[in-house]
C-alpha cells in the first residue's frame, strides 16, 4: 500500500443537484477552499446563492478539461454526477493524485480503477450518503451488537431487513415525489432484485411485483427489494454460524403506491428504452419537484437474532426526517453524510484505495456519533 497523499485542504464540489444540501456548508467550514463546478458558472453561482454560501465557495463551469487541469495533489474530488459519469473523475484524479468520494455504490468502471488509485496513494470513498450509506452504518451498528448479546460462534438464525425512500411528506394522489431523476427511478424498478426469504436466495426479475406491506413505527409502507442484497451479508460482518431466515435491502413507498403506479408498471412491461426515457420525461413534467411540497426520508434497518438454544436479540434503527423551507430531507441525509466522509480525508484519517462509509463496527458507530452530534436524527430500539 502506498503512502497517503496529504491532503491539501481544497474540495471540488462537482454538480448542485437534489441531493446538494447542507452538507456542503459544512465542507465550506472545515475545508481552506471550496469550488462548485455545475454546468454553467452562472447556474454555479445560483445554486450557492440558494444555498447561502455567495462568497464561501468557487463558481465554476463544469469541463473534465478544465477541472482537470486545477487539480494538484492532494484535493479531494466530490462528484454528485450520475453513477456512469465517475469512472471520467476518478481517472482524472488518479492521473493528478486527487483524493475522490461520491454517494454511490462502486461501478466494475470505478473498481477497474481502484489498485491505479492505491498505488497513487489517493482515497477512492464510495457509498457514503443515505443508500448506500447511512443504511450501512445502521446495519454495522446492530450486527456488532448482536455478536456481543448472542456470540459470534454461537449457532443461530437471523431476519435483517433495510428499507429506504424517499417520499412526499404530504401524501398525493401518485403516492411519491421524485427526489432524483425519474430516468433512475425507473431505471431501478426494471433491474432485478435478489435477496433471501424463508432461508432461500430468491431473485425478483420485476421487483415491484412482490412488493408487500411493512409496518414501520406503527406507520405501514409499501415495500420492495432492490439490487442484489446477498453480497452484503459479508460486507455487515454476519457470523458465518449464524443461518439467514431473511436478507433483504430495498425500497419503501407510502402505503398506495402499487396501485397508484400500475400504469407506470404496466408501461415497464411493455415499453423499451426508447419508450421509458420518454416516460421519464413525462413523469417529470406531470410530477415536477417544487419547493411548495416538502418531503420524508424514512430509513428502517432491523436485526433480529434466535440463538439455536432460545436467546434472543433485536434491534433497529429509524430515520425519518421531513425536508423544510431551507433544504429538503433527501439533501440532507446524502449530503451530511457524504460531507463528514470528505472531512475524514481532509483529516488524513482515511487508508489509500477502495473505502466504503461503513467498514467496520467501530467506525460505523464513531461516524454515527458524529452524525447526530450535527443534528442528523435517529433512534436505536434494541430488545435482548
Amino acid at each position: 500500500m502506498s503512502d497517503v497523499v496529504r491532503a491539501s485542504g481544497t474540495v471540488h464540489w462537482i454538480g448542485a443537484g437534489l441531493s446538494t444540501g447542507s452538507g456542503l456548508a459544512l465542507l465550506c467550514d472545515a475545508a481552506d477552499r471550496v469550488r462548485l463546478w455545475h454546468r454553467t458558472e452562472d447556474r454555479a453561482a445560483r445554486a450557492l446563492d440558494q444555498l447561502g454560501l455567495t462568497g464561501r465557495a468557487e463558481p465554476r463551469a463544469f469541463d473534465l478539461a478544465a477541472f482537470s487541469a486545477e487539480l494538484v495533489p492532494g484535493d479531494v474530488v466530490v462528484s454528485m454526477l450520475p453513477a456512469p459519469e465517475h469512472a471520467a473523475l476518478l481517472a482524472a484524479c488518479v492521473r493528478r493524485r486527487a483524493h475522490f468520494a461520491c454517494s454511490s455504490y462502486v461501478s466494475d468502471a470505478v473498481l477497474e480503477q481502484v489498485p491505479a488509485a492505491e498505488k497513487a496513494g489517493i482515497v477512492v470513498l464510495t457509498e457514503a450518503g443515505l443508500d448506500p450509506g447511512i443504511d450501512h452504518l445502521f446495519a454495522h451498528s446492530l450486527v456488532a451488537r448482536a455478536r456481543e448479546a448472542i456470540g459470534a460462534d454461537t449457532a443461530a438464525s437471523y431476519s435483517l431487513t433495510s428499507y429506504c425512500g424517499g417520499v412526499p411528506a404530504v401524501p398525493n394522489d401518485f403516492r411519491y415525489r421524485f427526489s432524483w431523476a425519474p430516468a433512475g427511478v425507473l431505471g431501478a424498478l426494471r433491474s432485478p432484485a435478489r435477496y433471501l426469504e424463508d432461508g432461500t436466495e430468491t431473485v425478483a426479475e420485476r421487483p415491484w411485483e412482490v412488493t408487500r406491506p411493512h409496518v414501520v413505527d406503527g406507520e405501514t409502507f409499501e415495500v420492495y427489494p432492490n439490487r442484489d442484497s446477498v453480497p452484503f451479508i459479508e460486507q455487515y460482518g454476519l457470523p458465518a454460524a449464524w443461518r439467514p431466515r431473511t436478507f433483504v435491502r430495498g425500497t419503501l413507498r407510502l402505503e398506495g403506491w402499487l396501485q397508484a403506479w400500475e400504469p407506470v408498471f404496466e408501461e415497464l412491461k411493455a415499453g423499451d428504452d426508447t419508450r421509458i426515457a420518454a416516460l421519464a420525461r413525462e413523469l417529470a413534467a406531470t410530477y415536477p419537484t417544487t419547493e411548495a411540497d416538502h418531503d420524508r426520508v424514512v430509513l428502517a434497518v432491523s436485526l433480529d437474532v434466535r440463538g439455536d438454544t432460545g436467546r434472543t436479540w433485536s434491534g433497529s434503527y429509524l430515520l425519518d426526517l421531513v425536508g423544510d423551507e431551507e433544504e429538503s430531507a433527501m439533501a440532507r441525509c446524502v449530503s451530511r453524510p457524504l460531507s463528514l466522509a470528505v472531512r475524514h480525508i481532509l483529516g488524513d484519517d482515511l487508508p489509500s484505495g477502495l473505502n466504503r462509509a461503513a467498514e467496520t463496527a467501530p467506525r460505523s458507530r464513531e461516524w454515527l456519533s458524529e452524525l447526530a452530534g450535527e443534528g442528523l436524527e435517529f433512534t436505536l430500539r434494541v430488545d435482548q
